[in-house]
């Protein structure tokens, strides 16, 4: 039910609707809002549905407490590992450089790699304080966490050859650390983009980009450093619900979050700060983010954005608890379109 371009490729030269290159179209697992069990069949239907991939959050904490979740992201994906076959997974995205360090994400990679041959891509950001604040270690400026997360790819890659490994480093140190089990073909490892740098650290050190907007010129600074035929993913909010008044309530309720942008992301350290922010969102404003109702036409529209602007995969975020109601129609109205 996908436009497939093959495992995490570069764009094909079909069309979406006759209008834009073909692309994967895929399920995002919200960590934040649903439970362990609830993800694991939540990829198992996904997969049934026709989505070719599924990116997973990997949160310490939810972004608000109404969304009530958060459980750890690498047993999870041990999980739906046994209950997929076909769906590829990638963390949307992982942070190396300061509540777990790159090391450990690198054997977590290599091990789930394993349970799922050539459908694993490790996507890893500079993070946000939320999660990150949780060992009581300092919040580093934006330069500096860029830093760390370019040296905690370095460290990632050089324990992924399999050898004695030892890494003296501005940020991280690594004695004689060796990583014995490793997958027989190496995760893609895809890097978050929000600007200028954070692209120009990607071209450096990533096998891609994920975004969470669709940003051309991202794309393309991208590409044009990197090659042509690097992947770019970029995650979409949706809420559907049979009424667009429906979705539009359940949006603001669970994804007030949606509405709050720039810094406010990134350094603010409780669910409650989040509440806080978004207190003078209304529904109006949380539409703007997220696309809200029934009409086929208007989700497809929000996924053409993607295609035009160069990214060749796009995974779907479905706000609020009706996940069963989102999937049965996506199988119906919107990836039989996208063929």
């Amino acid at each position: 039910m996908t436009c497939d371009l093959g495992r995490f490729a570069a764009p094909a030269t079909g069309k979406l609707i006759g209008m834009a290159p073909a692309a994967q179209i895929g399920y995002s697992l919200s960590s934040e809002e649903h439970d362990a069990p609830s993800l694991v069949r939540n990829a198992a239907r996904a997969e049934q549905a026709g989505f070719s991939f599924a990116g997973i959050s990997d949160h310490f904490h939810p972004w608000i407490d109404k969304q009530g979740e958060s459980p750890f992201v690498w047993g999870v994906l041990g999980a739906i590992a046994e209950v997929t076959e076909r769906l590829e997974l990638v963390t949307g995205v992982t942070c190396p450089t300061t509540r777990i360090n790159p090391a450990i994400i690198a054997q977590a990679a290599a091990t789930t790699a394993s349970l799922m041959p050539g459908r694993f891509a490790l996507g890893v950001g500079s993070g946000e304080n939320l999660n990150e604040h949780i060992l009581g270690e300092r919040w580093p400026p934006i330069v500096e966490r860029q830093q760390r997360l370019e040296e905690a790819i370095e460290v990632i890659r050089k324990l992924w050859r399999g050898e004695l490994t030892s890494h003296r480093g501005d940020h991280y140190l690594v004695e004689n650390a060796r990583l014995y089990s490793l997958p027989d073909e190496l995760p893609p490892l895809l890097v978050a983009v929000a600007g200028e740098s954070s692209v120009d650290l990607a071209v450096r050190a990533g096998d891609g980009i994920i975004g969470a907007a669709p940003v051309a010129e991202s794309v393309e600074r991208f590409r044009a450093g990197a090659g042509a035929d690097k992947p770019a993913y970029g995650q979409l909010h949706v809420c559907w619900a049979a009424e667009e008044a429906d979705a539009r309530r359940t949006a603001l309720e669970w994804w007030p979050n949606g509405a709050v942008s720039g810094s406010y992301f990134l350094e603010l350290t409780m669910p409650a700060h989040f509440e806080e922010a978004a207190e003078l969102v209304g529904e109006e404003e949380i539409a703007e983010s997220v696309v809200c109702g029934p009409d086929p036409e208007h989700h497809l529209a929000a996924i053409r954005e993607y295609i035009e602007a160069g990214y060749d995969h796009v995974y779907v975020h479905q706000v609020g608890p009706d996940q069963d109601g989102f999937l049965g129609f996506y199988e119906r109205e919107v990836l039989p379109a996208l063929q």
